[in-house]
């Protein structure tokens, strides 16, 4: 499975404003300086993380990105699905039913192995993903991680 590469901006930038004080905001430019990604095509998919209720954006001098509820409760499924959707990235065409090999369709009438096996792997993935919070993520971060980030990121400590 291959994720499109916004999904890995999303998940930093997620995971950067769960380091802020409570009630401060990042703008996508600062995001966009702090990773060295384009300002313009952060901002858009930002706003994907918005539709999601994973981010708040206010406007303003002031205005910026913050997470739309405590980092406790953003899992890392929910920004995933908020760039890349739900889906899975197998999809089964039946193939064993076509060409010089193909099975009678009375022998296809279950899920071929293959397609239970992609869809049983990718049920593991989003678990994996959904049982991780933002929280979980910081929790691991060397103690002074969330103050450089603060500095670094909005240049207030």
């Amino acid at each position: 499975m291959k994720l499109p590469v916004s999904t890995e901006w999303l998940l930093h930038c997620a995971a950067s404003l769960a380091q802020l004080d409570a009630g401060a905001t990042a703008s996508a430019a600062q995001l966009a300086a702090y990773y060295d990604l384009p300002a313009a095509y952060l901002a858009k998919q930002l706003q994907s993380l918005v539709r999601a209720g994973v981010l708040t954006a206010t406007t303003g001098p002031r205005g910026g990105f913050r997470l739309g509820r405590p980092a406790s409760e953003i899992t890392l499924l929910q920004i995933v699905e908020a760039v890349d959707g739900g889906s899975s990235p197998y999809e089964c065409r039946e193939i064993r039913q076509q060409g010089r090999g193909a099975l009678p369709a009375a022998q296809c009438r279950e899920p071929c192995i293959l397609a239970a096996k992609m869809a049983e792997a990718h049920e593991a993935w989003r678990r994996t993903l959904a049982a991780t919070s933002l929280a979980d993520i910081i929790a691991t971060l060397p103690a002074s991680t969330p103050r450089r980030t603060r500095a670094r990121l909005t240049g207030r400590p």
